[in-house]
Order: C-alpha cells, then sequence, then structure tokens
C-alpha cells in the first residue's frame, strides 16, 4: 500500500532538490530523517515537512508504524517559472526565471500486513494436511494407472524423434534466409 505526501509551489529549483532526494530514496523512514538532519542543504526543510507529513498520513490513517516504512518514490518535479527582467548596460534587459518545485514522497511497508495472514493460513493448511491418515495418501498415489516401463521408454523416445526433426527443420530454413541474404548482399546489381 502506496502512502503519499506532497508539497506544492516550493520556491527552490528542482535541480537543487533533487539533489538531496537522491540522498534519500530506498532507504528506511528512520534513517532518511537521520540522514536529512545532516545535510546543508536549504533544500532539505521542505523535504523533511513532507516526509514527516507521509509519517503522519501512514500513522493515522493506515495505522502502520513508521518503523516498517521506507521511501518508495521521492520526486522534484518542475512546477510554474516566475519570469522576472533585470535591467542590463545600454537600455536592455534579461530573464531571470524563479523556478519553483512540486515535491511527491510516497512509502510503502516493508513487511506487509496481507503477506503475514497469507503464511499464518498456508501453515495452519500445512498443519491441517499433515494430520491426515497415512493410508488415504497410499491411495491416492496407487489409484492412477501405471504404464508399463516399456511402454514409456518407446514414447518417450519417438517425442525425442520428433522434437529434435522440428529444431532441424527450423534451422535449415534460418540457414536458407541467411545464404540469401548474404548472396544478395555480395552480387549486388550494378547500377547503370
Amino acid at each position: 500500500m502506496e502512502i503519499k505526501a506532497k508539497a506544492k509551489y516550493v520556491r527552490i529549483s528542482p535541480r537543487k532538490v533533487r539533489a538531496v532526494l537522491d540522498l534519500i530514496k530506498g532507504l528506511d523512514v528512520v534513517e532518511a530523517r537521520n540522514q536529512l538532519m545532516f545535510v546543508k542543504k536549504r533544500a532539505k526543510e521542505p523535504i523533511l515537512k513532507v516526509l514527516d507529513s507521509a509519517i503522519a498520513n501512514a500513522e493515522t490513517n493506515f495505522k502502520i508504524k513508521k518503523d516498517n516504512l521506507y521511501i518508495k518514490r521521492a520526486i522534484a518535479e518542475e512546477g510554474p517559472t516566475l519570469k522576472r527582467f533585470q535591467p542590463r548596460a545600454f537600455g536592455r534587459a534579461t530573464p531571470i526565471r524563479k523556478r519553483s518545485t512540486h515535491i511527491l514522497i510516497v512509502l510503502e511497508e516493508k513487511v506487509k500486513k496481507e503477506k503475514e495472514e497469507l503464511g499464518k493460513k498456508k501453515s495452519e493448511l500445512k498443519a491441517k494436511s499433515s494430520s491426515l491418515p497415512k493410508e488415504k495418501e497410499i491411495e491416492k498415489v496407487s489409484s492412477p494407472e501405471e504404464i508399463p516401463s516399456e511402454d514409456k521408454g518407446k514414447a518417450v523416445f519417438e517425442e525425442k524423434i520428433k522434437e529434435k526433426g522440428r529444431l532441424e527443420e527450423g534451422l535449415s530454413k534460418m540457414s536458407l534466409k541467411r545464404a540469401k541474404g548474404f548472396a544478395k548482399r555480395i552480387f549486388r546489381r550494378k547500377s547503370t
């Protein structure tokens, strides 16, 4: 189950935010928070807020402990750009682009609850099946008709011969195709 949190219109360039997001991708949530605490970049503050929001979403909405979460995806997409101008010499103006970013963090459980429940059900079924009497198991094994060993050998031998014939046909067709292509390449018709 994916838990998402977003921050939109953050006034930092997406390129600068991605540099910090790359540090925490794939980490456990606790490790990622610790990693962000010691980063000396301005982008760490909004990323830390989004991460905390995602953790809070997981704990309140889905009752998942933060020890069981990791960062599945961390994306910084480009938001709208504010266009401003700087006056320059000789009456000219140069553009200034003030970029913004949309930050998305997606968390997921390390060990899913559903898998745990399935594992418990499978172990219960195995326990029940192992408690069946052995007589029934013997009846199941002996009930199908057994083919005599001589007939089995013949059938297997015949199947192998058929497969070998099919393979040889396929190979001969491929070699003909290659030969035609090879001949065409060597003996090209000269243009007049």
